[in-house]
């Protein structure tokens, strides 16, 4: 059936045209300051069960992080591969081929939603056994892990609906929505802990609520859209054309995630070995260190949008200096934002869990961690804008080697034959992030963008 081709919505960006830098910033502060709205789901609920609930109901919310990134990554790896064949096809003024790629891309998350649901219901305690969780944590890590999976639908439709209208240029509105649904799920999480005393139960309840209040008043805006990015529940099907496109992209990137998500199932144990004030030290730490991250990630976002659309209108040399400027960008955030963790570590990791041992833990692990983001950087940008321009292959085997295999290797033999001690066993992360940046650096100076561009 025929798509009737529609008028661009004003909130929509065509990036190949005017300031790269404004178009960069513009489209990277809504989705950074959605992302620390978005993070605040799980820092609220740790915060929460940290100060009101027990030290135990904080490791276990803290550390199954792992679990729940290794199936929704597969996810969101897809959701990339979407974004970014609907990112090309705009760029290149193709707006049947976006509605045909963004009712795909909901059927996809509709079937994949339902599989899993059940597919992580089934196997949380095994993960956890996996992640070698201490017996006194291990109740209630199950307990928030199968809520969580049994909700996980809104996370998934919010966050492929986000993508679609950021691909479109359009960064605002995800950004609102996470906003409405983290102050909700910060009330919930206050009524009911402190008032109805539902403790990890409660925290992920109210986790799920606020997820599916996002993906609610994402759908509103897509099935009301006047603009080729609308979507209709009669027209939601799978179009092999523009499937085979998202695959070519996403599954490499679903792969990547999945995998390294995984692998950190295994780097968790090794924490998990050191009891739980060291779990709840590193919880800590990780929520601070995911806080850290954001402006790159955010910028990486923006680049992988602002290479599809330019590729997709054939002007590489405006997209590989919009790549340039993403990485000088998210270097000055990142250095910007490491300075003052620095000097207030020991406070930031109380304000999680005052307990001495916990602080110890936290604040040790961020100072010595932190001066090392900045390599994070490079792999984040040059990684963001590679499958902006459909080549996700090439990430997927530079971040697997580093974050996987490296890794993997580092900690096994560290922790066997050099040092079984918390802070150089921490270190493989570090050690990963440098492996990863030289090669994606060094990949991404010896290819051509357009070698992997989509839209012909």
């Amino acid at each position: 059936m025929a798509i009737a081709l529609r008028p661009r919505h004003a909130r929509e960006t065509n990036m190949t045209e005017g300031s790269i830098s404004r178009h960069l910033i513009d489209f990277a502060m809504p989705l950074l300051i959605g992302n620390i709205f978005q993070q605040l789901y799980n820092t609220v609920d740790t915060w929460v069960v940290g100060n009101y609930v027990s030290n135990e109901a904080f490791s276990a919310v803290g550390t199954v992080g792992p679990i729940i990134n290794m199936l929704i990554g597969i996810f969101m790896g897809l959701a990339s591969g979407a974004g970014v064949v609907i990112s090309q096809y705009f760029g290149a003024k193709r707006d049947e081929e976006v509605a045909n790629t963004v009712h795909t891309s909901m059927m996809m998350t509709i079937i994949l939603a339902v599989v899993f649901t059940f597919l992580g219901i089934f196997i949380a305690p095994a993960m956890l056994r996996m992640m070698k969780t201490p017996d006194n944590v291990f109740p209630e890590s199950l307990a928030y892990l199968r809520i969580y999976f049994g909700g996980i639908v809104g996370l998934m439709v919010y966050n492929m609906g986000a993508g679609i209208l950021r691909a479109v240029g359009d960064s605002q509105r995800p950004f609102y929505f996470l906003i409405v649904s983290a102050v909700i799920n910060t009330i919930l999480d206050l009524v009911f802990v402190l008032t109805f005393h539902m403790g990890v139960e409660g925290v992920a309840w109210a986790t799920v609520i606020a997820q599916i209040i996002s993906a609610v008043l994402t759908m509103v805006v897509l099935m009301r859209s006047h603009s080729s990015i609308r979507v209709e529940l009669g027209l939601l099907k799978i179009h092999m054309d523009e499937m085979k496109k998202i695959i070519r992209v996403g599954i490499p990137a679903a792969v990547q995630m999945a995998i390294t998500s995984f692998s950190n199932i295994f780097v968790q144990s090794y924490i998990n070995y050191f009891g739980a004030d060291c779990m709840s030290g590193w919880t800590a730490y990780a929520k601070i260190d995911q806080l850290i991250l954001l402006p790159m990630q955010s910028l990486a976002l923006s680049s992988t949008t602002f290479v599809g659309q330019n590729l997709g209108a054939n002007l590489p040399e405006r997209a590989a200096k919009g790549i340039r400027i993403s990485l000088l960008l998210s270097v000055i955030a990142t250095i910007v934002l490491m300075i003052p963790v620095l000097i207030f570590a020991r406070p930031l990791v109380g304000f999680f869990n005052a307990k001495p041992e916990v602080v110890e833990y936290g604040a040790t692990l961020l100072m010595w961690m932190s001066p090392f983001y900045v390599l994070c950087c490079v792999n984040q940008i040059y990684a963001g804008a590679l499958r902006g321009a459909g080549n996700s292959k090439a990430p997927m085997i530079i971040m697997l080697m580093s974050f996987v295999v490296f890794r993997q290797i580092y900690l096994y033999v560290m922790a066997n034959y050099i040092s079984n001690e918390i802070i150089p066993i921490a270190m493989g992360y570090p050690a990963g992030w440098l492996v990863c940046s030289a090669a994606t650096l060094i990949y991404y100076r010896h290819t051509s963008l357009t070698a992997t561009r989509l839209v012909e």
